[in-house]
């Protein structure tokens, strides 16, 4: 989900053409109007949509972070130092004891292990301290009405809407970043719609504030992502010498066993049939994973990029060790 966030490292992030302009403030109104017309044709009631839009302007702030996403590069150890830190993997710890029942049953019927879930968890939302304090419906009324990425953001609303008129959460209540990435798990509506579940039985399926909810999301995204429970997400590596970098690539997957004939060892067991990639964060000369097919593909499907991906890894096995 490239577009939301606000921290992909390894890759360079272009801001916004700040030559881009708005249209005029007043054709707002209008645009709402055209929203509502299209989602009542869609089947969304008339109460809902007045009491989603009720109070609902054109939000600069969101504005303003939309089109300053930072232009900068992290490497891998400045990346693993921010977040794989040790007050985030201390706090995980705690929060893994006393949610490790709730985890165990939540692995049982999707086949996710908590160590992902847990890592997710802690990188998109700090465990649920930091998930964003924009209305939902008004950010991506906003960004659907500024322009610069219209469709998108429009259906996104949309989809959002449909949220609200299922009854899973209030308008209200419906609280997520800048550009509409929503609760715990930080699921843009889309996501939502197609992974949230209501794993504590409760009639709604609520991310925000349901740690039954919010884990049974995340494994059921992970799961129909093609996630394999037989397998970790990767283990560290230790390469030959002279290992050639070029083989290095998330593309380029061989059995395990072949793996280990070049020279490369696995840091624990894995079957020799397992298929993996071997993976260098921060370049030839510097750590090594081998990153399990399909689960690192899996996690990288929350979010495509490598870091981010082994840096899940690295803190649910800490978490849950």
């Amino acid at each position: 989900m490239l577009h939301r966030r606000t921290l992909l490292a390894g890759v360079p992030l272009a801001a916004a053409s700040p030559s881009f302009a708005a249209p005029p403030p007043e054709s707002f109104p209008k645009f709402v109007e055209a929203v509502k017309a299209e989602a009542a044709k869609a089947g969304i009631r008339r109460a809902t949509l007045d009491r989603a839009f009720k109070g609902v302007t054109v939000n600069q702030r969101v504005i303003e972070l939309d089109r300053k996403q930072p232009e900068f590069t992290l490497t891998w150890e400045q990346y693993r130092s921010r977040v794989v830190s040790e007050g985030r993997i201390a706090k995980g710890r705690e929060l893994f004891a006393k949610h490790r029942a709730l985890l165990a049953r939540v692995s049982a019927r999707y086949g996710v292990g908590p160590e992902p879930i847990m890592g997710i968890w802690g990188l998109e939302s700090d465990y649920g301290a930091s998930t964003g304090g924009f209305h939902v419906i008004e950010a991506l009324a906003t960004l659907a009405w500024e322009g610069r990425r219209a469709k998108f953001f429009r259906d996104e609303l949309m989809d959002a809407l449909r949220i609200i008129e299922a009854g899973d959460i209030t308008p209200e209540r419906m609280i997520g970043s800048y550009a509409g990435a929503m609760g715990q798990p930080q699921f843009m509506p889309d996501s939502y719609l197609k992974f949230a579940v209501d794993f504590s039985g409760t009639g709604k399926r609520d991310i925000w504030s349901d740690p039954g909810d919010i884990f049974g999301s995340v494994a059921n995204y992970l799961a129909k992502s093609g996630w394999s429970g037989a397998l970790p997400w990767g283990v560290a590596a230790r390469l030959p010498a002279g290992f050639d970098p070029a083989l290095a690539w998330r593309e380029h997957r061989r059995k395990i066993a072949d793996w280990q004939a070049l020279g490369v060892q696995p840091g624990r067991p894995l079957a020799a049939e397992a298929m993996a990639a071997v993976i260098l964060p921060g370049g030839a000369g510097g750590e090594a994973y081998l990153a399990c097919h399909p689960n690192f593909l899996a996690i990288r499907r929350y979010n495509p990029s490598d870091f981010y991906c082994i840096s899940v890894g690295l803190i649910g096995e800490r978490v849950t060790a």
